[in-house]
């Protein structure tokens, strides 16, 4: 499929999404928010994900104007286009079978922020910054915005993000536990498709319960914690890589995993 908001290729085992606007910072339009959806909701045999923006930006937030939702009066405009475009993308990223890797190499405000944050792993450049600018223009944060920061974060950390809406460099963001790293802008683009080759090509059914358990894991009891761990590693246990990884212990070698 031809797409008019992103670039798709796909490296090895490795699916990498563009933002490609770099004329508008990568801004996102409902449409481009519904082509991220439709690369990712088929990853067709790859292993992992990989997303990043095109020139300066990772993604400046929404852009509203560039499909007329400014005709909509008010709030409305914005409560379709989230629950019929932004919110849909959400879901399908937190629901991917495999691991996800986000390449900040900019600013990432607003519901760029969240689709950066998404992530397995967020590797930001130095450059990059994270932004809930919505209190200066007497908005709220969306995209899963209040939900996500207060986990990754904590509320005192989470408040100061979206109340003060103030830029949380990328070095101040690992410090915070945001993100899992930043790096100099030289080395991103390398270091986050090393990462996202290593984990395309690990145990591709463990990853996913992996990531799956994950993030269940703040919005469940230990009780039921547990037993979805049980049930993942039933799912696990069954597959080839499992077995393929018994044999390579045995037998005192690197295994070699397949993805399923």
């Amino acid at each position: 499929m031809d797409y008019e908001t992103i670039r798709v290729e796909r490296i090895g085992d490795v699916l990498k999404i563009v933002l490609n606007r770099p004329e508008r910072l990568n801004a996102c339009p409902p449409n481009m928010a519904l082509e991220i959806a439709d690369a990712v909701g088929d990853v067709g045999g790859a292993r992992a994900v990989l997303i990043t923006g095109e020139g300066r930006a990772f993604c400046s937030g929404a852009d509203l104007a560039a499909r007329g939702e400014r005709s909509v009066s008010g709030g409305r405009g914005a409560y379709n286009s989230l629950t019929q475009a932004y919110n849909p993308l959400m879901m399908t990223l937190a629901h991917l079978p495999v691991p996800l890797v986000t390449a900040v190499n900019g600013p990432a405000a607003g519901v760029g922020c969240s689709i950066a944050l998404a992530a397995d792993f967020v590797l930001a450049g130095r450059s990059a910054y994270f932004l809930q600018a919505f209190v200066n223009i007497g908005l709220v944060p969306d995209g899963g915005a209040s939900w996500m920061l207060t986990r990754l974060v904590g509320k005192a950390r989470a408040t100061e993000m979206m109340m003060l809406g103030e830029k949380i460099g990328a070095d101040k963001a690992q410090d915070w536990g945001l993100i899992y790293r930043a790096v100099d802008d030289a080395d991103l683009q390398d270091e986050a498709l090393a990462l996202a080759t290593r984990l395309a090509a690990g145990p591709s059914v463990a990853l996913g319960v992996m990531r799956q358990n994950i993030a269940r894991a703040l919005e469940t009891d230990y009780a039921n914690a547990l037993l979805s761990e049980a049930q993942g590693q039933w799912k696990a246990g069954d597959s080839a890589d499992a077995s393929e990884g018994g044999r390579a212990f045995l037998e005192k070698r690197k295994p070699a995993f397949k993805g399923a």
